[in-house]
């Protein structure tokens, strides 16, 4: 394994502890009825083969980085993937993987450091990993054949933030100060750029939303422990994480969370914000940019589309 807050390539410290990473994601994978917490990573593993369908082609070989126990491979079919290595961190996980009819190797692995040669995989797919930084997206770019294709989908940067903003006002209040309790997550107008610096062309970022709705903040925490942060291997796991929060505390901050966020109904919304992202490796045969200067109407004429429709309809 890397060494302790080690960043690949560069003299740099990761933020994450990836050794707790891999307890977080075991434990989680040992759970009793793991299928009744993990609802929202299959509903977004059947948005990216949704993705995946859209893509014309047949690809020979695949790749899933951090698969879990294969919430995308479950949707995909043999017609459109051939074959498929899912890669994940934690060995639970993959033990306990969802069956598919695509032929699967399981293989256990840091994401970070991803064990293969270059020019590997024809796809590469990636759902709901707590973070995925340039030197990842470095790496999955270089395992992608020319003119393969990355799809892939992450927390974005308003997920929980009903709960975020609770914590915080709550801990100001009653500690004087506060300290994340949920892993940190990428703003949208970096994303683009960060696929970019690694390498992919032809981007596109779009985002969407998932609301569930529960009777209060401690239904909500118990939930996040027990089903979406811990059953999907997110808890925190930055180096300045606090170990606890105090009884009084999360009295204020349910107080908070209610007066600030509650519904008509006496419930409170917590919202998971996601980005999916789609990016190409460069081949030559790629369609290409037309020449800066080289267009022949200009965005102005749009303005008059209206009144020309009205003169021909006349």
């Amino acid at each position: 394994p890397p060494p302790a807050g080690a960043t690949p390539g560069s003299g740099a410290l990761n933020p994450f502890d990836r050794r707790l990473k891999r307890k977080q994601k075991n434990w989680a994978a040992l759970q009793a009825e793991p299928a009744k917490c993990d609802y929202l990573r299959e509903e977004v593993g059947g948005r990216i083969a949704d993705r995946v369908f859209d893509i014309t082609r047949t690809f020979p070989l695949a790749l899933d980085v951090g698969s879990g126990r294969g919430y995308i491979a479950q949707h995909l079919t043999k017609e459109t993937v051939e074959k498929l290595i899912q890669v994940d961190i934690a060995e639970n996980a993959l033990k306990n993987a969802v069956e598919s009819e695509i032929p699967t190797v399981r293989v256990v692995a840091d994401e970070e450091f991803l064990p293969f040669k270059e020019d590997t995989f024809d796809l590469v797919v990636s759902s709901l990993r707590y973070v995925l930084i340039i030197y990842v997206f470095s790496f999955i770019h270089q395992v992608l054949k020319p003119d393969g294709v990355f799809i892939g989908a992450m927390f974005g940067g308003d997920t929980l933030y009903e709960l975020r903003c609770s914590l915080q006002l709550a801990e100001l209040e009653r500690e004087g100060g506060f300290s994340p309790h949920v892993s940190p997550f990428t703003a949208v107008a970096d994303l683009g750029h960060l696929l970019s610096r690694a390498g992919f062309n032809t981007l596109t970022v779009d985002t969407d939303e998932i609301q569930v709705n529960y009777p209060g903040l401690f239904e909500v925490m118990e939930d996040l422990q027990g089903k979406y942060i811990l059953c999907m291997g997110e808890s925190n796991c930055s180096w300045n994480r606090k170990p606890l929060l105090h009884r009084e505390t999360m009295l204020a901050a349910a107080a908070i969370y209610q007066e600030m966020y509650g519904n008509s109904d006496g419930s409170v919304p917590a919202t998971f914000q996601i980005y999916y992202m789609i990016g190409w490796k460069y081949h030559e045969s790629q369609a290409k940019p037309a020449q800066r200067g080289s267009a022949t109407h200009s965005f102005g004429d749009l303005a008059k589309i209206g009144g020309l429709l009205k003169r021909e309809k006349k």
